[in-house]
């Protein structure tokens, strides 16, 4: 009688799990080294699979989500050899699970511990897996027993510490275990493996962080009140958004045979092997982020990289790199636009990619893309992390939203000190300072054709350079031009907007000056010059005399990159709104001037311009204070691959 009641409870319990984690929609993230583990793709076969006991019915899903490519592994867990214990076995057969029936000893009562161990250290060297609850089976609840770590020295394999939480029913026994409920959300979490675990205190704390990151993810798996708002006001928008695109094509802003690829649809077919996915918002995220894609490239010769960009001078940049890189790497590269954050499409785009990791550069934030990462499992991290004061005070007043889209984050790589402290404010859980990247970032290459004409056209004129401008400081610059032209009348202004499209408008305004994009140089008697191009300000400040840095006139700005120009030489002056590039500008304190107005412009520059000496004596200071151009850090890179698959 005893034997029919438990083979109903048996087969009660199958039916109950087998309905509650089949219809649970599982996601297993976590360290990529214990992928290859768990699915048996090195070398040296077996491994120890630890969790803790209250999880104990959640490894059905984890064996499941394994066996899905090698049907033909085999899993043995050690369960208690009492009643419980068989029923448990019994219930989880099915899913080609084998019980080891022991336990450690209590009171001086033998419950088949010895027999287990050894049974299971047979198991670890014939090649199987073997699960474990180091904490099992009657306690002290999370306390590490010696067992586990002393199986995974004598059998030479590594142990795999995992986290699980889903929705579930939790009993009232010592260990409050979970009962799985059917039609809800479960994560699964892999720690990074222990070759063999130092001690019991190591094997508990990796138990522990995984299990936090599981339940972390459960909770952040549904869609709070904030997102479901944003993903709403996102559809909504969608219509219009479509008009905003034409609107932008018939101004030049976007590409007429790409336009798709805002919408997440595109032609484009996913490479094999691990996916990298790189977003530069335009110009400068994608001069940060080139030199840190070519070293990656370098450390994983089997990864590829898509780059998305929101612009089409940032397109430019990213084809111009790929183009000039050696055939076998720009054949592991891909560009996107990326598309907006609208819920349908940015599904198209994950469907379509499937990458692996993101990595979104400095300052770019799109909230439904992150949240949607993170519900697939795609770790999501910034990577030379830049947050100005205003943003991050925009941020703490929708608190709600920025915890949890910040708490999403796997890490932020932030440029120094002052963006790290302000990430940390908003909840991002693991920010470290790597530097930043625009130090690695080598001057662009030059076209010596191009070179050569201009040289030729300007002759020994000298050139005062206005770079990377925006709305309003063109007439500035025309006007402090002006001013130098009453003692330097051979004077050549070169105007390069930092949006080339407005190019009309500013020719208009300045008298229609020749434009390079029309094919024109500047004649003799030429005193402006519209240089409204992409991806040649490297040649423009080989060129220049002094520069001045846009975006910085007027507030709010923000300024620019002057690691550039102070790497060729150039000397520079800028606005007074640089607060985007505080730390840059602060290693460049006293060799980079800030000037407030055309007058105060032309004072600056004038004394220089026929001063040689002068000149390289601000650009040696300035280069000495930036230091010599440092490397993508060793460490930046091993933590980003720690996100790839191996």
């Amino acid at each position: 009688m005893s034997r029919f009641i438990d083979g109903l409870a048996s087969r009660a319990a199958r039916a109950w799990l087998r309905l509650a984690l089949r219809t649970t929609r599982w996601t297993v993230t976590g360290a990529p080294a214990a992928v290859p583990i768990l699915r048996q793709e090195n070398a040296q076969h077996g491994a120890i699979v630890a969790f803790w006991h209250h999880s104990l019915l959640q490894l059905a899903a984890l064996w499941h989500w394994v066996r899905d490519r090698h049907s033909h592994l085999h899993l043995h867990v050690v369960v208690s050899r009492n009643r419980d214990g068989r029923l448990l076995a019994d219930a989880i057969a099915p899913w080609g699970i084998v019980g080891i029936a022991g336990s450690s000893a209590r009171k001086g009562k033998e419950k088949g511990g010895s027999r287990a161990f050894r049974q299971a250290l047979t198991v670890l060297k014939d090649g199987c897996m073997l699960a474990i609850t180091p904490d099992g089976p009657r306690g002290p609840a999370r306390v590490v027993q010696p067992g586990v770590v002393a199986l995974s020295r004598l059998a030479h394999r590594p142990v795999v510490p995992v986290g699980a939480a889903c929705h579930a029913l939790r009993l009232p026994s010592w260990d409050r275990l979970a009962i799985p409920l059917p039609f809800g959300r479960g994560e699964i979490v892999l720690a990074s493996p222990l070759d063999p675990p130092a001690s019991t205190e190591d094997l508990a704390s990796a138990l522990n962080a995984a299990q936090a990151e599981a339940e972390r993810r459960h909770a952040t798996s549904g869609w709070s009140a904030p997102e479901r708002l944003w993903a709403l006001l996102g559809t909504l928008l969608a219509p219009p958004l479509i008009v905003m695109l034409r609107i932008r094509l018939a101004r030049g802003r976007e590409l007429e045979d790409r336009l798709r690829e805002r919408l997440g649809l595109t032609r484009a077919r996913r490479p094999r092997g691990p996916l990298l996915w790189v977003h530069a918002a335009s110009v400068g995220e994608c001069r940060s982020a080139l030199p840190l894609i070519d070293a990656l490239l370098e450390l994983r010769p089997g990864l590829s990289v898509l780059m998305t960009t929101a612009t089409v001078t940032g397109a430019g940049i990213a084809a111009a790199h790929f183009a000039a890189s050696p055939p076998e790497r720009a054949a592991r590269l891909r560009h996107q636009f990326i598309p907006y954050d609208v819920p349908r499409w940015s599904r198209r785009f994950l469907n379509r990619w499937r990458p692996d990791a993101a990595l979104f550069v400095e300052s770019e934030i799109w909230p439904g893309l992150i949240a949607a990462c993170d519900r697939r499992g795609i770790p999501v991290a910034i990577v030379n992390g830049r947050l100005s004061d205003r943003s991050a005070r925009r941020w703490a007043r929708l608190k709600r939203l920025a915890t949890r889209l910040y708490g999403r984050l796997s890490f932020v790589a932030a440029r120094g000190a002052e963006d790290a402290a302000r990430f940390r404010t908003l909840g991002v859980r693991e920010c470290t300072e790597y530097g930043d990247l625009k130090q690695a970032a080598p001057p662009p290459p030059v076209p010596q054709d191009a070179m050569a004409d201009l040289r030729a056209a300007i002759g020994a004129r000298p050139v005062l350079l206005a770079a990377s401008t925006h709305p309003g400081e063109e007439e500035m610059i025309a006007e402090a031009a002006r001013l130098l032209r009453e003692t330097r009348p051979d004077l050549l202004c070169i105007i390069a907007p930092r949006h080339p499209v407005r190019a009309g408008e500013i020719a208009a305004g300045l008298g229609h000056p020749p434009r390079r994009s029309q094919g024109k140089l500047p004649g003799r008697s030429d005193s402006l010059y519209l240089a409204d191009t992409l991806g040649e300000l490297g040649l423009l400040y080989r060129l220049a005399t002094v520069a001045w840095l846009g975006n910085a006139h007027r507030p709010p700005g923000g300024g620019h990159n002057p690691y550039e120009p102070v790497r060729l030489g150039v000397p520079l002056a800028t606005g007074p709104h640089i607060d985007n590039f505080r730390p840059a500008f602060a290693r460049l304190a006293g060799h980079v001037a800030v000037t407030h107005d055309a007058g105060a412009l032309a004072d600056w520059a004038g004394p220089l311009l026929g001063d040689d000496a002068r000149r390289r004596e601000i650009a040696d200071g300035a280069l000495k204070a930036i230091g010599a151009q440092e490397e993508v850090s060793a460490q930046l890179l091993t933590r980003i691959a720690f996100m790839l698959p191996a």
